[in-house]
């Protein structure tokens, strides 16, 4: 049951509401409950929200919205997704002289975000796109593979504390790096593993780095090191995935350790 809502709150449900009518992410069911609810918005708006939500809950139990309509559910819920947005604010703000930043893309970003947000030093880690050509790219862009960009990881870093280089070994222990088409279960272009310098000296660290972990392998390391372009922040849904959904990240995780556990084990055997 939703509490009643104040007036504030409706109206910035209302133009949420519109803009994702009028969002081309949003999926044609999602939109044809959006303009139901619109079309009865001037008789009784409480029962109105009431009955969308009900008919959104299904799917946003299951994590089957758009990421798009998953923070209006969680809006018209009442649940908070301010920390997903001062993160994507954080993207735009300019970095301290002590700052740094690191662009990673290593497969599907939600297994990215951990491992170095929980490292000393680590400011920040944002879910984003990087490497195409499509100005502010969608989720569902993105995953057609038709925008040209990765989902990948900005690291916002203090020097002080934390060493490019030391991101860059963490980084190597999270990929399989003779895989050129994708990483472990994620097939395609847009799960590519690719490193983006923003600095001359990133990308001398980066390149010694590539050739180092090359003695560890028989393939060779096709992660290629790339000047950094635009960096576009994903949707709320995808920032900080593991908190949100600790679950479905666990089972991700377990899986992806496995995989790369097996993979590197093998590599020691047939050396």
């Amino acid at each position: 049951m939703i509490g009643l809502r104040n007036q504030t709150t409706v109206i910035k449900l209302e133009r949420h509401l519109y803009n994702l009518i009028l969002n081309p992410a949003t999926r044609k069911w999602e939109r044809e409950q959006l303009l139901i609810a619109k079309n009865q918005l001037k008789n009784n708006s409480q029962q109105v929200w009431e009955n969308l939500e009900l008919n959104l809950r299904p799917l946003a139990i299951r994590n089957n919205l758009t990421p798009d309509m998953t923070d209006f559910y969680a809006e018209l819920t009442g649940q908070s997704v301010n920390s997903a947005r001062k993160l994507i604010q954080r993207h735009y703000q300019l970095d301290q002289p002590e700052q740094q930043r690191a662009i990673f893309a290593g497969g599907c970003f939600w297994c990215m975000v951990e491992p170095f947000e929980l490292k000393p030093g680590v400011v920040a880690v944002i879910a984003g796109y990087t490497g195409g050509q499509t100005a502010n790219p969608t989720y569902e862009q993105v995953s057609s593979q038709t925008s040209g960009h990765v989902e990948a990881v900005e690291i916002i870093f203090d020097q002080r504390n934390l060493s490019y280089r030391s991101l860059l070994n963490c980084y190597w222990q999270l990929i399989d790096p003779t895989d050129a088409q994708g990483q472990i279960n994620d097939r395609g272009q847009n799960y590519r593993a690719q490193i983006f310098y923003l600095s001359p000296q990133q990308k001398l660290l980066a390149e010694q780095s590539k050739r180092a972990i090359s003695r560890d392998y028989r393939k060779p390391i096709v992660v290629p090191i790339l000047p950094a372009g635009d960096f576009y922040p994903a949707e709320n849904f995808h920032q900080q995935f593991y908190r949100k959904y600790p679950r479905r990240y666990r089972q991700l995780k377990v899986e992806r350790k496995v995989f790369l556990y097996g993979k590197r084990w093998i590599e020691r055997l047939t050396k």
